[in-house]
């Protein structure tokens, strides 16, 4: 069984800052889940233009209030709290904070744990044989 509170993760490093947002990694690829589990903080006023186009990400949102385009359509929806995105085509997307927002995100594959989006708004594909465990 994993057990884990919000400071143990802080303290073992798996808290990720990055402009817009912060994530807490909760489940990584070393757990073996087949899939990551993270605590994500979206900043009132972040635009984040992503593209997770190596991963598929299911989100909900459990605090503050958002708004996610998808690129391909244009078509919006909000976020409040109780609501869930999937983007389960790898849709390109803009998530944006109206307030601070605080989601709950899983990944497939899993991540390592200390990514941060590339250029375009991805997260690299890491292989197994390069972890670490």
């Amino acid at each position: 069984m994993i057990v884990r509170t919000r400071e143990e993760v802080v303290a073992s490093g798996n808290e990720v800052v990055s402009e817009g947002w912060t994530s807490r990694r909760y489940l990584l690829k070393k757990d073996q889940m087949g899939f990551s589990f993270h605590e994500t903080i979206i900043s009132k006023g972040a635009q984040l233009k992503m593209h997770y186009k190596n991963h598929l990400e299911a989100v909900f949102c459990v605090k503050g209030q958002g708004k996610i385009t998808a690129l391909a359509t244009g078509e919006s929806w909000d976020i409040q709290p109780g609501t869930m995105y999937a983007l389960n085509e790898n849709d390109k997307h803009i998530l944006e904070g109206i307030t601070e927002m605080t989601v709950m995100c899983v990944f497939n594959p899993p991540v390592t744990g200390q990514e941060k989006h590339n250029p375009d708004g991805s997260y690299s594909l890491v292989e197994e044989d390069t972890l670490s465990v």
